[in-house]
C-alpha cells in the first residue's frame, strides 16, 4: 500500500508504458509505488482529484478527516484494484486461471477506469489491464483452436467407431467376439467428448442402428440354432433308441455295420442343446459299448476255439502228407476220405491260417487225384480198343502185301506195304498213349 505524504505539488503526467502500444508482446513494467500525493490531491472544499495524462479528474469528496488521510483512502482503493489485476495476470501466466473469466474481469475494470474513484497510476494500470486482456484473448483463441482440434479428433473417432459397428452389424458371424467388441465400442464412445450435439446425435443414431441390427441378426441366428438343436436332440434320441434296441443282437457283422451307420447319422444330426448333448452322447456310447463288449467276448472265445481247431488240423495234415497214392491208390483214397471227414468236423480256424492249412490239404488231394487220373488213362477201354483196331488194320495190309507178292503183283504188294506202315505208326502212337497213362 502507498505511504502517506503531505506534498500537494502537481507532478507531470505519468507516461503510458510502451507495452500498451506494442501488441502486448511482453507484460508492462510493474506499477510504481510512489506516495498518494504523486497521483492525486484534495482541494480546500474536499474534492478529491486523480492526476492522469489528460489532466486532473475529480473522483470524489473527502470530509471525514485530513487531506492526507483522504488520499490514503483512495490510494488503498487503487491498491485493491491493482492487486486484483495482478492476481488475474499471475493466474493466467500459471495456467490456473480461466481466460474467459480473466477477460471479462479485466475488460470490466478497464472500461470503468475512466470513472473509477481511485488515486494511483491509472495509465500503468490501464496498460497492465490491456496486457491481461491480450493474454486472455490469446489464451481463449488457443483454447478454441485446441477445442476445434479435439472436436475434429472426437468426431473422426466416433465416425470410425460408427463405421466399425456398421461393418460388424453387416458381416460378422463371430457372435461373442462381435458382441464384446460392440460393448467395448460403447464404453469408448462414452469417453469421447467435445462433439457438438447435432453431430453427436447423428453419429449416435448410426451406432445405435448398427448395434440394434447386429442384435436382431444375432437373435435370429440363435433362435434358428435353438430350433436346429431341438431337432438334433429329437434325432439323437431316436438314434439312441435304436442303438439300445440292437445292443443285445448276436448278428455281429450286420449289427456292427449298423452301429457304424448310426455313428455317421449321429454326427450328421448336429449339436443338441448344451445342457443335454453330453448326456445323450453318453447314452448312445453306452449302447455301443455294450454291444461291442459282448461281441469282443464272443470273438475272444471263438478265437481260442479256432486256434485249437488249427492245431488239430495241423495234426491231421501230418497224417495226410504221409499218404502214398503211388503205392496203393485205394488205400490212399480211403485214408484221405477219413481225413477230410475229420477236417470238416473240426470246423473253422483263424482267418489268417485258412489259406495255409487248406493249401496243404489241397496238395495231398491233388496228388491222390493225379494218381487216380493216371490209372484211369492206363485202363481206358476206348484207348485199348482203338489200339487193337490199329493192330488189326496193320495185320490186314501186311497179309494183302504177302498175297500180292506171291501172285507176282509187285505194284499191289508195294501199295499194301505203304498202307501197313501208315497204320503201324498210328498203332505205335496209340500204344504209347496207353503206356504213358
Amino acid at each position: 500500500m502507498a505511504q502517506e505524504n503531505t506534498s500537494t505539488g502537481t507532478p507531470a503526467p505519468h507516461p503510458v508504458p510502451h507495452a500498451l502500444h506494442a501488441g502486448h508482446a511482453a507484460p508492462p513494467v510493474p506499477l510504481a509505488e510512489p506516495t498518494p500525493s504523486t497521483w492525486g490531491r484534495i482541494d480546500d472544499e474536499g474534492t478529491v482529484y486523480v492526476i492522469t495524462a489528460e489532466g486532473e479528474r475529480a473522483v470524489g469528496v473527502w470530509q471525514a478527516g485530513s487531506p492526507d488521510e483522504g488520499l490514503v483512502h483512495y490510494a488503498r482503493r487503487f491498491d485493491d484494484v491493482r492487486t486484483e489485476v495482478e492476481l488475474l495476470e499471475t493466474r493466467l501466466a500459471s495456467g490456473a486461471g480461466d481466460p474467459k473469466h480473466a477477460l471479462s474481469s479485466a475488460t470490466q475494470i478497464r472500461d470503468g477506469l475512466a470513472e473509477a474513484a481511485l488515486v494511483g497510476d491509472l495509465a500503468a494500470l490501464a496498460a497492465r489491464l490491456e496486457y491481461v486482456i491480450g493474454h486472455a484473448e490469446k489464451a481463449l483463441a488457443s483454447a478454441k483452436q485446441e477445442r476445434e482440434v479435439a472436436r475434429a479428433a472426437a468426431v473422426a473417432r466416433k465416425q470410425e467407431l460408427a463405421e466399425e459397428a456398421e461393418k460388424i452389424a453387416a458381416d460378422s458371424t463371430q457372435w461373442k467376439a462381435a458382441g464384446d467388441r460392440l460393448r467395448a465400442i460403447l464404453d469408448e464412445w462414452k469417453t469421447v467428448k467435445g462433439v457438438d450435439r447435432k453431430t453427436d446425435d447423428e453419429l449416435w443414431k448410426r451406432f445405435s442402428k448398427a448395434r440394434e441390427g447386429f442384435n436382431r441378426r444375432r437373435g435370429s441366428h440363435f433362435a434358428e440354432l435353438d430350433k436346429q438343436r431341438a431337432s438334433a436332440k429329437q434325432r439323437k434320441e431316436e438314434l439312441i433308441a435304436e442303438a439300445e434296441a440292437i445292443s443285445e443282437s448276436e448278428d455281429w457283422g450286420e449289427t456292427a455295420g449298423r452301429y457304424k451307420d448310426l455313428m455317421t447319422e449321429w454326427k450328421a444330426a448336429g449339436r443338441a442343446p448344451k445342457d443335454s448333448d453330453e448326456a445323450l452322447w453318453q447314452r448312445f456310447r453306452a449302447a455301443q459299448d455294450k454291444f461291442f463288449a459282448r461281441r469282443s467276448a464272443v470273438f475272444s472265445e471263438r478265437d481260442a476255439e479256432f486256434t485249437q481247431n488249427a492245431t488239430r488240423k495241423e495234426e491231421l495234415l501230418v497224417e495226410a502228407e504221409k499218404i502214398d497214392a503211388g503205392a496203393n491208390l485205394e488205400a490212399a483214397k480211403n485214408a484221405l476220405r477219413k481225413i477230410q471227414e475229420q477236417w470238416d468236423e473240426i470246423g473253422k480256424v483263424p482267418r489268417e491260417r485258412i489259406r495255409e492249412l487248406d493249401g496243404r490239404l489241397k496238395a495231398v488231394q491233388d496228388a491222390v487225384k493225379s494218381a487216380e487220373d493216371s490209372r484211369w488213362r492206363r485202363t481206358d477201354p476206348e484207348a485199348q480198343a482203338r489200339a487193337a483196331q490199329f493192330r488189326e488194320r496193320v495185320e490186314q495190309f501186311e497179309s494183302q502185301a504177302a498175297k500180292a507178292r506171291a501172285a507176282g503183283d509187285e505194284r499191289r504188294a508195294k501199295k499194301a506195304d505203304e498202307q501197313a506202315a501208315q497204320w503201324r505208326e498210328w498203332l505205335q502212337a496209340a500204344e504209347a498213349a496207353v503206356a504213358d497213362r
